[in-house]
């Protein structure tokens, strides 16, 4: 048999021949096949999940995103509107502008309301009070003592002190005067009220007995050392703001009401006297204070 010739030109043996024959890759018998190894079928699945799992959270995420963006801006346009509002009603209401009816009431009210712990002693019981007399004649009465703040239960007789509890009574001052003469001894007593409503419903309910009302305040050593309960000859009051200023009045030698013939009374300069003083502690108290026009003083 002739032996084939292989493409070098050399003879190939027939055992070689057939064993190339055998292997159908063609690679001679001993060498490790180079065949690539795929991955199964699940593999391919899970990946593809996998990839499609994170697309979606990465879109989720792209909304909540947008929806944070929306309402961060919605929080700030809201904020800039409300501090924007804000700025315009600071400069609004801090700008000076004229008081309305209603306010220059207001302002009055408080103004008069305070007086009794704005003032000193002294500006609710001046030195010196003027008063008129019998005939229209102008006097002063001068202060004898101030008396420190009493409860409204200890400072005016028993059937006055309920009417003034039940109508928010805060405290009452009294102060004791002497009329020009020095013939008569007057204590005046402010009983404060919460507000003028209060003052007017206590004052509804008052008794128009002439012999209750304010308690006398006597000084020892003093004009007016011998005034107590029994040396009153009659007692009145006026109202003037949340006030109620009570007046009292005496004989400077220690008469009792009893031993004055009523005729006296009746034509005595002692209880005009008294009343004038009253009303005159009882204008200051309620005097209506000078209001500023604008919200800032006087210039709006």
């Amino acid at each position: 048999m002739k032996a084939r010739r292989t493409t070098s030109g050399l003879p190939r043996a027939e055992g070689e021949a057939a064993q190339r024959r055998s292997n159908p890759l063609g690679a001679a018998t001993g060498r490790r096949s180079r065949v690539r190894a795929w991955p199964p079928a699940d593999s391919r699945t899970r990946s593809a999940a996998r990839q499609r799992a994170q697309m979606d959270e990465l879109r989720q995420g792209i909304r909540y995103r947008r929806i944070f963006v929306m309402l961060l801006g919605v929080i700030i346009a809201v904020s800039a509107v409300v501090v924007l509002l804000g700025t315009v009603g600071l400069v609004a209401e801090t700008r000076s502008r004229p008081l309305t009816a209603a306010e220059q009431n207001q302002y009055k009210d408080e103004e008069i309301a305070r007086r009794w712990q704005a003032w000193p002693a002294t500006g609710v019981f001046p030195e010196e009070v003027k008063y008129v007399g019998l005939d229209r004649a102008q006097q002063y009465a001068r202060r004898v003592g101030i008396a420190p703040e009493a409860d409204c239960g200890k400072g005016v007789d028993t059937s006055v002190a309920e009417v003034l509890r039940d109508h928010n009574c805060v405290t009452v001052l009294r102060a004791t005067y002497t009329d020009q003469t020095a013939a008569f001894v007057i204590t005046v007593g402010v009983a404060v009220l919460e507000d003028e409503e209060s003052r007017v419903s206590a004052t509804d309910e008052l008794t128009k007995d002439d012999r209750v009302g304010v308690l006398p305040v006597a000084f020892p050593g003093t004009v007016s050392e011998r005034f107590g309960r029994e040396q009153r000859q009659r007692t009145g009051w006026v109202g003037a703001g949340p006030y109620i200023v009570f007046s009292t009045a005496g004989y400077a030698d220690g008469r009792t009401r009893a031993a004055v013939p009523p005729e006296e009374i009746l034509h005595s300069e002692l209880w005009p006297a008294a009343k004038s003083i009253g009303n005159q502690i009882a204008y200051f108290l309620a005097d209506p204070p000078k209001v500023p026009p604008c919200t800032q003083g006087n210039v709006c």
